[in-house]
């Protein structure tokens, strides 16, 4: 079973673990209280399993997002940091969000307490609780096989909108969104009886061509819509017929329709079950031609009818920025990468882009003349800048958090996406409940980079990780590490070549092995793509690798900034963005695999940068936040800090709001996010009173 729960004595209370994603939290109460399981029926929400105990009192310790609901599952307000609610004594729901999904079944008179890095639930007498946990662990359920036809390929995808739970406005919240049935080529057409296409009134009419299909695919999941052939392309309901590319390309229309269309089903979603202010509503709302409540309740052709009314230029500066746009080819393989690009609402582009033949020139100072490779470790820097494998931009690199280019050639300014590392996360079996990390230093030169390295991994006391470190490892070592170690990351310190990475006694070529167990990777040496590609080949999910030469210099600041944004919950391709920006990471790092990947969940939501400019004894504040697997597009994301209005939709930012310097002190000193500040980074390495601006 996915989740586990665990008494515990020192605190006294309870400690739920997900054993696939490795995410925990804990729970404390006032005395130990024998723990029961208990069946999950008696919760309106899905829970995968559920305990009960008796105590007077309830402290969870993380800053999770804070809802009441009624006893029918009915949302009856939001608990914002600093509020303090009275509860009746009556059944009701507490949910909470994060990590791992909470709900709290009372039927007691209570005070909910919301902290800035805790939420506490205070009984007038001792009470019980039923305390039900959901994992954020999401499995395919079935595989559909479709021949390479491409009515066949269209109808399979047809059938991925059956993993939608709901065509509501709801259905932006990730959790209702499930993942949907993989694609496998064969010879026929074959759906499982376990997969059932929607009955939709809802049609996308496009071309029966690969590149169109795909490229309709996530916008037909979302809308559960049924893809059918057509010359000219158009979305069709019974209410009325959009045409499609009259003035944008295909793909263009079709990305601009998912995001109007997304967007407008968030704000019509906070006159449903969940009921909130948040700052694309508040600017939207009295902005557009319906009333809201109303459109809720409209039937999906009704609703769709209402947004084409609505003009996409007035939309466009408040749609959340979009995770993931994947670049793909038209081809029958496709196919089988379209369901881990739909599970995410990534946007679908033709791989098209320009080669490039040299790397950018890589510069270094007198101080620093080591460059991280194997070959020309002996050459000073500014010598080397001819790339090996052929390199291309891919022609829109400024639509998402990521751009996964999934053709042939090493992209720049996007990342290498490869289906193994997507199938190798479905196969992904209970962890250690610790966090496995191994540092590999194979450079004596580069022992500053493991020291840096050694005091930041690991440093958030909530989370367990173990930490091994390795010098000079031999390629049999190197060898047994990868393939039996069972590490959940990996950080490479050192030299490469295409053709391996460097130890004492020769270069270990990962192509070489059979399998890797390895979940995430980041190998800080020169020209190290290759080798990161085989990770993914054979067994990791994802990581970051070099096309070309970095200096050891640029790649100690990129390892060091990496490592602390890792450790706090980032997921690769956000670290990376973050790094790249205000660090001295430059282009010759990219993500090979799945940049939705990460080591360590992050504490109380989204993962956010703080962003602070002073102005006299005020400061303007804001924050920009990611998406990760447990908070996707479509998570409203706020900070902590009572007096910023900075509630958004994620991934996204946040206006900036006036706040005083004292607030943002105590802010400070309880954030472990990293905060932007006279345009650099500053990290807090524990809660405390070490950051002041």
């Amino acid at each position: 079973m996915t989740i586990e729960f665990a008494q515990t004595t020192s605190p006294t209370g309870l400690e739920i673990y997900d054993s696939i994603e490795q995410r925990r939290l804990h729970v404390r109460t006032d005395e130990h209280s024998s723990v029961t399981d208990v069946d999950v029926d008696g919760f309106c929400f899905p829970v995968d399993r559920a305990c009960r105990f008796r105590t007077a009192t309830l402290e969870f310790n993380q800053a999770y997002s804070a809802t009441l609901h009624g006893p029918d599952g009915q949302t009856e307000a939001t608990v914002d940091v600093g509020e303090t609610v009275p509860l009746e004594d009556r059944p009701q729901f507490i949910g909470l969000s994060g990590p791992i999904r909470i709900y709290c079944r009372i039927e007691a008179s209570a005070t909910l307490e919301s902290g800035l890095t805790s939420i506490r639930l205070t009984f007038d007498e001792p009470a019980t609780v039923i305390l039900g946990a959901r994992s954020t662990h999401d499995r395919p359920a079935g595989t559909i096989t479709t021949s390479p036809n491409p009515e066949s390929v269209m109808q399979a995808i047809s059938t991925l909108p059956s993993a939608l739970k709901t065509t509501s406005p709801e259905r932006t919240w990730p959790t209702l969104r499930g993942h949907p049935p993989l694609i496998e080529l064969g010879e026929t057409l074959e759906i499982p009886d376990s997969i059932t296409e929607p009955a939709s009134d809802i049609e996308l009419i496009i071309p029966p061509t690969y590149e169109a299909i795909y490229q309709a695919a996530p916008l037909a999941f979302f809308l559960g819509a049924t893809l059918r052939p057509g010359e000219e392309p158009a979305l069709k309901t019974p209410q009325c017929t959009h045409f499609l590319a009259e003035e944008h390309s295909l793909e263009e229309s079709v990305a601009r329709l998912l995001k109007r269309c997304f967007l407008l089903d968030c704000l019509t979603r906070t006159d449903g079950l969940f009921q909130y202010e948040f700052h694309e509503r508040t600017v939207l709302a009295d902005e557009l031609p319906f009333d809201l409540a109303d459109t809720y309740a409209a039937p999906l052709p009704v609703r769709l009818e209402r947004y084409l009314e609505v003009p996409y230029d007035l939309l466009e500066p408040h749609v959340p920025r979009w995770p993931l746009t994947a670049h793909v080819d038209a081809e029958p393989e496709t196919a089988e990468i379209v369901p881990f690009i739909v599970n995410e609402l990534g946007i679908i582009r033709t791989s098209s882009g320009q080669h490039v033949e040299t790397a950018p020139p890589v510069e270094s100072t007198p101080q620093s003349q080591i460059v991280r490779s194997a070959s020309s470790s002996r050459t000073p820097a500014s010598e080397v800048t001819e790339l090996g494998p052929s390199v291309i931009v891919p022609d829109v690199t400024d639509e998402a958090v990521e751009h996964a280019w999934f053709s042939d050639g090493v992209p720049q300014n996007a990342s290498k996406a490869t289906l193994e590392a997507y199938r190798n996360q479905l196969t992904r079996d209970e962890r250690t409940e610790s966090i496995e990390i191994l540092l590999v230093c194979n450079d004596a030169r580069m022992l500053a980079e493991h020291d840096l390295l050694d005091e930041t991994y690991g440093n958030r006391d909530a989370l367990p990780f173990e930490i091994d470190s390795a010098f000079g490892v031999d390629t049999d070592q190197l060898a047994s590490l990868l393939a039996d170690g069972g590490y959940d990351f990996l950080h490479y310190i050192g030299h490469a070549t295409e053709d391996g990475l460097r130890c004492p006694d020769g270069d270990l070529d990962v192509r070489t092995l059979e399998s890797v167990d390895l979940g995430v990777f980041f190998l800080n040496a020169c020209r190290s793509y290759e080798q990161g590609l085989a990770l993914t080949r054979r067994g990791a999910f994802g990581g970051v690798s070099t096309y070309a030469d970095v200096p050891n210099e640029e790649a100690v600041d990129a390892g060091e900034t990496m490592a602390r944004l890792l450790n706090r919950g980032f997921p690769l391709r956000g670290a990376l963005e973050i790094a790249r920006e205000h660090s001295r990471l430059g282009d010759q790092y990219l993500i090979v695999g799945d940049g939705s990947t990460d080591i360590a969940q992050s504490d109380g939501g989204a993962p956010m940068v703080i962003e602070l400019e002073r102005d006299d004894e005020t400061y303007q504040f804001g924050a920009t936040s990611y998406s990760t697997k447990e908070f996707k597009l479509g998570t409203t994301t706020a900070s902590t800090l009572e007096a910023a209005e900075d509630r958004h939709l994620t991934p996204g930012a946040t206006p900036r709001t006036t706040v005083d310097s004292q607030a943002v002190q105590e802010y400070l000193t309880w954030t472990e996010f990293p905060v932007l500040a006279d345009d650099a980074l500053h990290w807090n390495d524990g809660i405390g009173p070490g950051l002041s601006l």
